[in-house]
């Protein structure tokens, strides 16, 4: 059996001098890669036929790439990740105004992103693995949040195969508190075109009505009444996304998760080379997004990325969920703790 192993490396310097990392965790099988530069993702390696190897993660080939981007390629996404209408909630009867960088709306945070910031990373092992431990301070007021809050994300993989991404976040005053990671998922490979013909299914039955602007209504709509969203059964992605205009941007949510206990409840199939991966998470939605907006833009080793060419799978509370006392609290108190896990599993 492989010992799982992990290496660090320079990924570059910023402007004002400051040194980034490059994070690779091995265990003989398959490996992924992990920047101390927005928590972020740069690539899961998986065995391909012939003894080859290929990357199935979306992204770009350098720090400055990254630092460049505003795609979120496999970046860390918070405070609150996904979609706050008006960019403004009230909580506990005040009202906080938070940047407008989507439209009206705020969307991951605004334009002070976490994935701009260089975090404190160093090698963990936990009982989920081996990996990368990264920590932050968010000061009271950034991206226009309250509260102070301490920000522990943990990366590992085991010799099962399994990457787990864990969440921890502790506050001195009430806050909304919703992380995920953005990773661009192509299990033909980051190089290899659309991710159409991939087979999806999902035990979502329902999913967040949305308006032209993404913000959910507030509704939630049985998928078997809109059957491009039914992946209670396994389908291509490619099958129904024409009926769904620029292709998939929505919260589903995740059958059972009201009891916060890890659920698999995903599994991502490529039917030509048999390469799959599930997912879990405690989370109570998922969001599906089929990289509607990445049309045109230079990856990984010159690789022109198109629309549709992967699929993002955000674990994540509901988007606007700050502005909609329906759905499932996501305010951080003091003396809680926010935790969150989310487990990608990989058949080679």
């Amino acid at each position: 059996m492989a010992e799982l192993k992990c290496k660090k490396a320079k990924f570059g310097l910023l402007g004002d001098g400051t040194k980034v990392h490059l994070f690779t965790i091995s265990n003989g099988k398959m490996s992924f890669s992990c920047t101390d530069y927005g928590c972020t993702l740069t690539s899961i390696i998986v065995p391909a036929r012939g003894g080859k190897k290929i990357d199935v993660l979306l992204g770009c080939s350098s720090l400055d790439g990254y630092i460049n981007s505003q795609s979120c390629f496999g970046t860390i996404v918070g405070r609150f990740a996904n979609r706050i209408s008006g960019a403004t909630f009230m909580l506990d009867g005040i009202r906080y105004n938070l940047e407008k960088n989507e439209r009206e709306n705020t969307l991951h945070g605004g334009f002070d992103r976490y994935e701009k910031k260089v975090w404190k990373g160093k090698k963990i092992r936990t009982e989920n693995g081996l990996g990368v431990q990264f920590t932050r301070y968010s000061y009271d007021g950034e991206q226009g949040m309250p509260g102070n809050v301490k920000i522990k994300v943990i990366y590992t993989l085991n010799e099962q195969n399994e990457i787990t991404l864990e969440y921890f976040a502790e506050s001195d005053k009430a806050t909304p508190i919703n992380l995920t990671n953005h990773a661009y998922f192509n299990l033909r490979g980051q190089d290899s075109g659309s991710i159409e013909p991939l087979e999806l299914q999902m035990d979502c039955s329902e999913f967040l009505e949305v308006d032209n602007q993404l913000i959910p209504t507030g509704a939630k709509i049985n998928v078997k009444d809109a059957p491009a969203f039914d992946f209670t059964k396994a389908k291509t992605i490619g099958k129904d996304i024409a009926q769904t205009g620029d292709g998939y941007d929505h919260a589903f949510c995740i059958d059972g998760s009201g009891d916060r206990k890890l659920r698999l409840f995903a599994k991502l199939k490529d039917p030509e080379s048999g390469r799959s991966m599930t997912m879990a998470t405690t989370e109570p939605a998922v969001q599906i997004y089929t990289g509607n907006f990445i049309e045109g833009l230079v990856g990984k080793n010159g690789t022109v990325y198109h629309k549709h060419d992967a699929i993002c799978m955000e674990a994540e509370a509901y988007p606007d969920a700050p502005n909609k006392s329906q759905f499932p609290s996501c305010i951080l108190r003091p003396g809680e703790e926010y935790h969150q896990v989310t487990k990608y599993a990989f058949s080679l």
